[in-house]
């Protein structure tokens, strides 16, 4: 398996427990996921993230390449600014969803999937044009920590050299940071539904910008967490995870991304087939769930109409909420079931157990987090 920069700083934590992420070898956990995760929600928590791609994109074509390529308007993006998109195939499947950072005038880096670096290198190579653009994967050489949590600016204002973390405005960043002595890319992005930012660095200055950061910041209550907080972080506040809310077969409106879909944009790959499912209507619809019946709606089980044989939908990701103290689940189902308020079945373990449809996001950071 593929191993991090960072994968010797783990052995440092007796807790850690790390399993194959999609062929690479990542904690699941340091503590115990129930631990990271209210850390994070009250105070912080530092992620490993080196094993996300990395590629550049530049050249005086290399905005019309994107905005051919993705389904916002990277037109938008001025220097220091990121955007959420998603890459589509002509049917308006997904081959992944990434952020574009503008570094600056053509000058572009693209932050995609692990699990679909190969896949999306070759997709954006296929498309290249034959001159103005060109690609570079940078991913090997470049380690990604996260730095998530209400503490998160202030844990790194201390530590930036002549800089204060806390101008920047989500989704913007500082391309040349230095950060604990460390020339960072630091940005205000990241996938835990909690202020905070993320730090791109060499791959050769992870370990000492983890060590930097931990020693820091641990009296303060910062704990390391894995992939099991990570994914309970960004379930409770609604973000897609690719594989499960989106897919080739899942689309952008399916997946309830309709506003990083911009009809104006261009010619962008898969807006036809997008255009004209907007105008005959999404044939389905993520939409949250909370058990009403005591069980857990877990990945892949079938959800029902109430007295009908057929499913009209599956779970794609379901837990208790570690938050909330709730059953919850996303599912992919029919738009004529996906109203708020309305009840429906899972099944479990053979069972039919009834829930309702409630609105997304299950955890809101301005509403619910904690002073």
């Amino acid at each position: 398996m593929q191993r991090t920069p960072l994968y010797s700083c783990y052995s440092r934590y007796e807790g850690v427990r790390c399993i194959d992420f999609g062929g690479w070898e990542l904690p699941v956990q340091f503590s115990g996921i129930q631990k990271e995760h209210e850390a994070v929600r009250e105070r912080a928590g530092l992620f490993d993230v080196s094993h996300m791609g990395e590629f550049y994109a530049e050249g005086p074509g290399a905005e019309s390449f994107l905005q051919r390529m993705t389904t916002n308007d990277v037109s938008l993006l001025g220097p220091g600014k990121a955007q959420y998109t998603l890459l589509c195939y002509p049917d308006g499947g997904v081959v992944d969803d990434l952020l574009v950072y503008k570094r600056d005038e053509g000058k572009y880096m693209l932050v995609v999937n692990a699990a679909n670096i190969a896949k999306d290198w070759e997709w954006l190579c296929r498309h290249l044009p034959a001159e103005g653009v060109s690609l570079r994967n940078v991913s090997a050489a470049t380690a990604l920590l996260a730095l998530q949590g209400p503490l998160a600016a202030s844990i790194l204002s201390p530590l930036c050299e002549g800089y204060d973390p806390s101008v920047l405005r989500p989704f913007t960043f500082k391309p040349a940071a230095r950060v604990c002595g460390i020339k960072t890319l630091l940005s205000r992005t990241g996938y835990t539904g909690e202020d905070g930012y993320e730090l791109y660095v060499a791959a050769e200055d992870a370990p000492v910008l983890w060590d930097a950061l931990m020693r820091a910041a641990e009296p303060r209550g910062l704990v390391p967490a894995g992939l099991g907080a990570r994914d309970t972080l960004r379930f409770e506040a609604g973000l897609p995870l690719y594989g499960q809310e989106l897919s080739p077969s899942i689309s952008p409106l399916e997946a309830g991304l309709g506003r990083f879909v911009k009809w104006d944009s261009g010619p962008f790959i898969g807006r036809e087939a997008l255009l004209r499912q907007h105008e005959e209507g999404v044939p389905r619809r993520l939409a949250g769930l909370e058990m009403i019946d005591r069980g857990i709606p877990r990945a892949h089980y079938p959800v029902f109409a109430p007295g009908t044989e057929d499913p009209i939908g599956e779970v794609t990701t379901g837990t208790q909420s570690p938050t909330l103290k709730k059953n919850l689940g996303l599912a992919l189902i029919a738009g004529a079931h996906a109203a708020a308020g309305t009840v429906l079945e899972v099944e479990i373990r053979g069972k039919r157990l009834k829930a309702k449809v409630v609105p997304l996001p299950f955890y809101r950071r301005n509403a619910s987090a904690k002073p």
